[in-house]
């Protein structure tokens, strides 16, 4: 009998894993930022801008925000060995897949059940990412990898160039695509010419009716003599304006078509007697479809059925597919106020993602931030977002261009589509340093930089507890269940303070106190469990690691040995 196989992509390096630590988050009030009011009553002011490498905040993040995340989109370095001013964009293919899986791991985690995940790529690594996520979020889960054209064949690059590359892709992932997490999404498309006859008496009872061609329509309604006349008069603008004049007289302008199949057969009589009678409008007795016209044969289908509001306007639309071709990246250098080469995206595609996939107040994540686009987007759709960012042009990208745009004087990308006049805001942290150093003797102790409140959250994190302080209760600083808490303190107890905190904490709690030391036996008390710091936490994690870059350049030589090096 065989043995059963699973189909998987390998790599060197790809079962090395380190236990990450899960640092705690410290807001500097001075960078965060908030409207000085309210705009509308959903204005959202709890968004997150998080600087530093994104391995370790997306640690962070896990157990607060773990199946909370409607929405991620990321778009990593390329690995094209080219780009990217902020980032050393080409690494050895098995180093770059275990930093992707690594975050990837983490990001399914912060996933709602209903969520789904867009990455960005081009095809250097588009193929490889995708059997990785095959095997990350299962292969059923798979939704779409959609095709975009991000540049044209044109100007020095495409010079000596065989076939020139001018496609994006977007590997998209559900959680469980059980939940259908996708909204039907519906795009603007240009003018029909083949909805070219005009009803000239739409209010007349349809056996009277009588048309006429669009383009005679639009003369007329202009002044002219004739389509030629306009035409004339009209060198440069003849055809945009006779689309607006088929969409403004949507209700009278149609299109003959073929009549098949089932509905062929139901209405074969009444088809027939049309053929013969030219030019007048027949309905199938006990017809059971509205605004069924029959005419010379062939059904009347009116152009208003072809338009639907987009970003508040009536267009012509058409079900959106896995081809993007009409988002523009020409232009976008000025989005946001700031200059981001070979990084920056459209605002409109990120509009268009999070439309597929969010309702306003859902969660955004991005964990390779950049100039802040996927932030700013989602700020001004009212979406609650987290951002992750690296550089210093976080502070000099990102920040400003947030401002702008809460302060409502960023108006250009989607502003006007949305009509977005500013409010809400935005908080700033950073990774808190270490939990665990070395002092002077080379024993591994607890970081003097860590007040008692920030011990408590770290030591709350790799217990696996909710850190939440009681405001009536002073040993308890966080809880798993409604009756199990968490003590965090650097003291030594004696057994007289461990035993007025046990009746304290009564027969109906249990409490894990985690302390520097103790001076009992450790079961002595029932519903106490007691643990040594820094002892009792050194083997949960790894400490003292804080680049996680993919600049392999930037590691010493011990972590470079190591496959867990990462750029954000």
């Amino acid at each position: 009998m065989m043995s059963k196989t699973k189909l998987e992509l390998t790599w060197i390096g790809k079962n090395e894993r380190k236990k990450l630590e899960p640092r705690i988050l410290l807001e500097d009030p001075s960078k965060s930022y908030h409207a000085s009011q309210k705009v509308t009553e959903n204005d959202i002011f709890d968004n997150k801008l998080i600087f530093g490498y994104n391995f370790l905040p997306l640690k962070a993040l896990e157990q607060e925000y773990a199946g909370k995340v409607k929405c991620v989109y990321i778009d990593p370095p390329f690995n094209t060995g080219s780009a990217f001013e902020h980032y050393d964009d080409g690494l050895e293919h098995s180093i770059w897949l275990g930093l992707m899986r690594d975050r990837l791991e983490i990001i399914r985690n912060l996933l709602s059940d209903d969520g789904v995940i867009f990455v960005h790529l081009d095809d250097c690594e588009m193929a490889y990412l995708k059997v990785l996520m095959d095997e990350i979020f299962g292969r059923a889960n798979q939704l779409n990898t959609i095709s975009m054209t991000t540049n044209d064949p044109s100007g020095f690059k495409a010079t000596g160039a065989t076939v020139f590359s001018t496609v994006n892709f977007l590997l998209v992932y559900a959680k469980d695509r059980t939940q259908k997490p996708l909204n039907k999404i519906y795009i603007p498309k240009g003018y029909d010419t083949g909805y070219n006859k005009y009803l000239l008496n739409p209010d007349d009872h349809y056996k009277s009716w009588t048309w006429c061609g669009i383009a005679d329509a639009f003369a007329k309604a202009n002044g002219y003599k004739d389509t030629k006349e306009a035409k004339k008069k009209l060198p440069d603008t003849f055809d945009d304006e006779l689309a607006q004049f088929a969409i403004d007289n949507a209700e009278r302008v149609f299109q003959s078509v073929a009549i098949g199949g089932g509905a062929k057969i139901k209405r074969k009589e009444t088809i027939e007697k049309s053929k013969k009678d030219r030019d007048k409008v027949y309905v199938h007795p006990n017809e059971d479809v509205e605004g069924f016209y029959i005419a010379n044969g062939r059904q009347m289908v009116f152009y208003s059925n072809r338009l639907l509001e987009i970003d508040g306007e009536m267009q012509p639309a058409e079900l959106i597919t896995d081809v993007w071709t009409d988002i523009s990246w020409n232009g976008i250098a000025n989005e946001g106020g700031v200059s981001f080469k070979n990084g920056k995206k459209p605002e409109a595609l990120l509009k268009r993602i999070f439309e597929m996939c969010t309702r306003e107040g859902d969660l955004v994540f991005d964990s390779f931030g950049g100039s802040g686009t996927t932030a700013a987007v989602a700020h001004k759709m009212k979406r609650r977002w987290i951002s992750v960012e690296l550089g210093d042009h976080c502070h000099t990208h990102i920040i400003p261009r947030l401002q702008k745009v809460i302060d409502g004087e960023d108006q250009g990308g989607i502003s006007k589509s949305v009509n977005w006049q500013g409010g809400g805001g935005f908080r700033y942290y950073k990774l808190a340093p270490t939990l665990i150093v070395k002092d002077k003797f080379g024993l591994e102790v607890i970081n003097k930089e860590y007040n008692p409140e920030m011990l408590a959250e770290a030591v709350c994190k790799l217990e696996g507890f909710t850190y939440a302080p009681s405001e009536v209760n002073w040993w308890d600083h966080g809880y798993s269940t409604e009756t199990d808490h968490i003590y965090v303190t650097t003291q030594s107890l004696s057994v007289d303070k461990l035993e007025a905190l046990s009746e304290e904490v009564g027969s109906d709690r249990t409490l894990l106190v985690m302390c520097g030391a103790f001076r009992c036996e450790p079961g002595r008390f029932t519903n106490l469990t007691l643990k040594k710091l820094p002892k009792a936490i050194l083997d949960k994690c790894q400490f003292g690691q804080d680049d996680y870059s993919l600049n392999v350049a930037n590691l010493t030589d011990d972590a470079s040995a190591d496959d867990d090096a990462a750029q954000d």
